[in-house]
């Protein structure tokens, strides 16, 4: 965990691949505690920390999340979620064999698919049509970085569904590298997907003051050598 803003009323952190944002059935230590131990440290705070969870990202993904430091900035930022008031930008690594011509141009693409969650599994799938239960998912990618086995895309999303990215990308015939789980041929050695929130934008609840914050790259040769930017 890296703080990489904080103010009376938000504090963002960067997440590492592995680390859960909230508890869950395995009984790991969440993102959210890490934090509230972070502030508890450092503001020398003797009760309980208070800390709003707004938004999670998946297990082995990496990168920004945004937590609320008052009962006011959470009310207002789950507002600013549900609405799309915060904007979030994705990296991800795919094979470049995966890539079509067309989608390799730099330019804007649209994906546009309905997804059935199977709870069970924790996995989505996509269909091309609305199928019972579904639900619209919505995002547009471009590349923006190349190396001679790889594609870095930029995605922005237009919906917010479970594992969208990772399934509608899989969907379109380019699963990101290492994510088993929606198609791709081998596991990443730390077990991370190359999946990162890379930046999120957004007015500021309280102070109505710009925000945008971007995360470090992942301490990965193929993301240092192959896309710093």
């Amino acid at each position: 965990m890296k703080v990489i803003y904080e103010d009376n009323h938000i504090i963002i952190v960067s997440k590492q691949s592995g680390e859960i944002v909230q508890g869950d059935k395995t009984g790991d230590r969440p993102l959210s505690e890490m934090v509230k131990d972070y502030l508890k440290e450092k503001y020398h705070k003797p009760g309980a920390v208070f800390l709003g969870v707004v938004h999670r990202l998946d297990r082995p993904v990496s990168g920004l999340v945004v937590f609320a430091r008052t009962s006011k900035a959470l009310s207002r930022l789950n507002r600013m979620f549900a609405e799309g008031e915060v904007h979030k930008t994705y990296w991800a690594i795919v094979k470049a064999k995966d890539m079509g011509s067309e989608a390799d141009d730099g330019e804007w693409h649209t994906l546009t698919h309905w997804l059935v969650r199977n709870e069970q599994q924790n996995k989505s799938y996509a269909y091309a049509q609305e199928k019972p239960r579904s639900k619209k998912a919505i995002l547009n990618y471009r590349v923006i970085g190349r190396s001679d086995n790889y594609r870095l895309l930029e995605v922005n999303l237009l919906t917010g569904r479970h594992h969208q990215i990772r399934c509608q990308l899989s969907a379109a015939g380019y699963p990101i590298k290492g994510d088993l789980k929606y198609g791709a041929p081998r596991s990443n050695p730390d077990g991370s997907i190359s999946l990162l929130a890379r930046r999120v934008e957004f007015i500021h609840p309280v102070s109505n003051q710009p925000v945008v914050v971007e995360a470090p790259l992942p301490d990965d040769g193929l993301w240092k050598v192959a896309f710093e930017r």
